[in-house]
């Protein structure tokens, strides 16, 4: 059994763009054969389901808020560590400054805020943005609420900017839906 001396936090792993889901299968699948259940709890893709109108149509569609990131609840022990970042497709962890040290994790308040997005309501995406190209926005909803950044990126077809947020101490492009973000003033 855990060491009840270490807590369970979460931590975000890095992977490869678009191998998320990947990695999620092949870390679960690793924690039941090294027998790490005790260690290692939820994996979680922070993605979630939204409504977007092409051509008319209303259409549900999977979106991926971080690519390249894993999210992953553990107790940091040497062992689970080990497994974490020896499963195929994982490439170290957010926040670890290399040489087998160990990450920080994430603030309760900021896994709270990523949770309630994935396990949220598909939304609505709004067919227009009142903000350019750099300009700073508020994230309003979603797995970033409470977050500001700045606008790399407008896709009017999409619906989605791309905005950079320091995440971790780290800039990070983040895509979202118009609905997400409100310009500063």
């Amino acid at each position: 059994m855990a060491d009840e001396s270490f807590d369970k936090q979460w931590y975000v792993i890095h992977t490869y763009a678009g191998y998320e889901n990947k990695v999620k299968q092949n870390l679960e699948s690793r924690i039941e054969t090294m027998g790490m259940t005790d260690y290692i709890f939820r994996v979680v893709v922070p993605e979630q389901e939204i409504t977007v109108n092409e051509n008319g149509e209303e259409k549900t569609v999977k979106e991926n808020d971080f690519p390249g990131y894993v999210l992953v609840q553990m107790i940091m022990t040497d062992e689970a560590w080990y497994v974490v970042r020896n499963t195929p497709g994982v490439t170290g962890f957010l926040g670890s400054h290399g040489g087998g040290s160990k990450p920080t994790s994430l603030l309760p308040d900021e896994v709270d805020k990523m949770l309630a997005r994935i396990n949220g309501a598909p939304q609505i995406a709004p067919q227009t943005l009142d903000a350019e190209v750099g300009d700073a926005v508020n994230i309003i909803s979603g797995s970033m609420a409470g977050f500001e950044g700045t606008i790399t990126k407008i896709d009017n077809e999409k619906h989605q900017v791309t905005v950079l947020v320091n995440f971790m101490g780290r800039e990070t492009p983040a895509e979202m839906d118009f609905a997400d973000v409100k310009s500063v003033i």
